[in-house]
């Protein structure tokens, strides 16, 4: 039994996980996000995820300001969530990592 209780735990949030969960393809994320995000929204997420794999890549602020775009504020407030947050940022970095390596493993050698 999962013991993490969110703050953000509600029906509501059920519905919306739920939603996200329900999302199989690349394509069907694109236009979910477009419908129910503005631009700017997205950007923000896109950009707050992109800073935390910088982080765990050991990358310095003024390298991830400079790459990104994000102020020194953001990339404080997601280099927090890595280390005290809910594990959210480390549980889909390590993911996305693991699903890079099984592609690489797949991919055909170029020798």
């Amino acid at each position: 039994m999962n013991q993490y209780q969110s703050k953000l735990e509600g029906k509501e949030m059920d519905f919306l996980c739920d939603a996200f969960l329900s999302l199989e393809t690349r394509e069907e994320c694109y236009r979910f996000f477009d419908d129910i995000c503005t631009i700017t929204e997205i950007k923000a997420l896109e950009q707050r995820l992109i800073v935390a794999k910088m982080l765990k890549e050991k990358k310095t602020y003024l390298e991830i300001a400079g790459s990104t775009g994000a102020s020194t504020a953001t990339i404080s407030r997601v280099n927090r969530c890595l280390n005290y947050g809910s594990d959210g940022y480390k549980i889909i970095l390590s993911r996305l990592e693991e699903q890079e390596k099984e592609k690489e493993k797949e991919a055909p050698s170029e020798e």
